[in-house]
């Protein structure tokens, strides 16, 4: 595996990559693992990096590097393609999701299933909220989440008087 940071307007993002694909993202930096310079890493992570980069400045609002999930459950995969699906600028709740997935009452564990997420930012776990748009509940704290989704409110709302 492969470790590179990022700085970005949220702070420091640690990104791993495997031989299949990005398999992680995590606030700050890991502590213990030999990163790589951005400049001397492989193709990967460079293309990871430059999506990232593209994403904060407000100029890309899908990402299209492969991915490399290989934990969680059947249900927390399920809830982690689903957040994917979610439209840039968008907001789901953990019960709106729960019921897509045909079982109303598990916003609960939806919002277990976000917080397993491996690869925050680039699976979008911050578009997903509580009942009535409230933001609740994020790994990264809620200060981050509140700017991904305020930094995709500008972008879609700017985009929609170009």
């Amino acid at each position: 595996m492969r470790w590179t940071v990022l700085d970005s307007p949220i702070g420091e993002l640690s990104v791993v990559a495997d031989e299949r694909g990005i398999c992680g993202v995590r606030f700050g930096r890991v502590e213990g693992v030999e990163l790589i310079a951005a400049e001397t890493a492989d193709e990967r992570l460079r293309t990871v990096l430059a999506e990232l980069r593209a994403y904060f400045a407000g100029e890309l609002t899908e990402f299209t590097v492969p991915l490399s999930v290989r934990q969680g459950s059947e249900f927390e995969r399920a809830v982690w393609r689903e957040m994917s699906r979610i439209p840039y600028g968008e907001m789901r709740t953990y019960g709106e999701v729960a019921t897509i997935l045909g079982d109303p009452g598990a916003a609960r564990a939806v919002g277990v299933a976000c917080n397993r997420n491996p690869i925050p930012v680039i699976v979008p776990c911050h578009r997903i909220v509580g009942a009535g748009g409230k933001l609740v509940g994020f790994g990264g704290g809620l200060p981050r989440k509140r700017q991904l989704l305020e930094l995709e409110a500008r972008v879609s709302f700017a985009s929609a008087w170009s």
